[in-house]
């Protein structure tokens, strides 16, 4: 297993890379006017927006990741990063004009079919028109919102994953500094330390010393003594 610190970052990079290639082969299929083709697209388009989902994730994983790096290299890293999302943003674009081109499409297809089916004699046949025309529209412009509403929320989440990666920097600088205050602790104990067994062999030399001064002291008062006595 690679314990190298790019190995997640080139693994997320890779499963992005796979999720961007199938999403491009999804919005390159034609596009068809036939109601089975465009019901195959509408499926098509939902399962490209589960992945844009899953690529998005593996970006923000990417940005967790690339704090880990070491600064000597993390430049080129950066420039993949922004690649990425580059890429990212591009395919959510083109899944926008995807969706607008296929309610267009809809919209055509049932219009089309009114028509096949309404008679001339018909008196509510335009009126019919002009209904489909109004809830087409209706469509497109609630489409339009929601996509408003999915790209705030992108918005909103990217910010937030800025923020949380910002206080992961924070939290990470103040575990170091605590490290280096406890790296710098631990000096200071280890020459307290130092200090004190320097201490207490001189204490023990000193106190050999007055002892051996006691000795000799002693015994030469009672040589002192002995000679007198003698």
């Amino acid at each position: 297993m690679d314990t190298s610190p790019t190995a997640l970052f080139d693994s997320y990079e890779q499963d992005f890379k796979q999720f961007i290639e199938t999403i491009h082969d999804r919005l390159q299929v034609n596009e068809g006017s036939d109601n089975g083709l465009l019901q195959q697209r509408k499926a098509s388009l939902r399962r490209v927006e589960m992945e844009l989902d899953e690529a998005d994730e593996m970006v923000s994983q990417m940005e967790i990741e690339i704090q880990g790096i070491p600064q000597s290299f993390r430049a080129q890293y950066q420039t993949r990063l922004r690649s990425s999302k580059a890429e990212l943003s591009k395919h959510k674009k083109l899944l926008a004009e995807s969706r607008t081109q296929l309610a267009r499409a809809d919209l055509l297809s049932s219009s089309s079919n009114a028509g096949a089916y309404a008679s001339s004699d018909e008196p509510y046949g335009p009126s019919s028109d002009r209904t489909r025309l109004l809830a087409g529209n209706s469509l497109l412009e609630e489409g339009s919102k929601r996509l408003q509403q999915s790209q705030q929320i992108a918005i909103e989440t990217e910010n937030q994953g800025a923020d949380i990666l910002m206080n992961l920097r924070q939290q990470r600088e103040q575990i170091e500094n605590s490290r280096n205050t406890l790296q710098r602790a631990d000096l200071a104990i280890d020459r307290a330390s130092g200090t004190l067994k320097k201490m207490v062999r001189r204490m023990y030399q000193q106190r050999a010393i007055t002892i051996g001064i006691v000795v000799v002291l002693a015994l030469l008062i009672i040589i002192i003594i002995w000679e007198k006595l003698s």
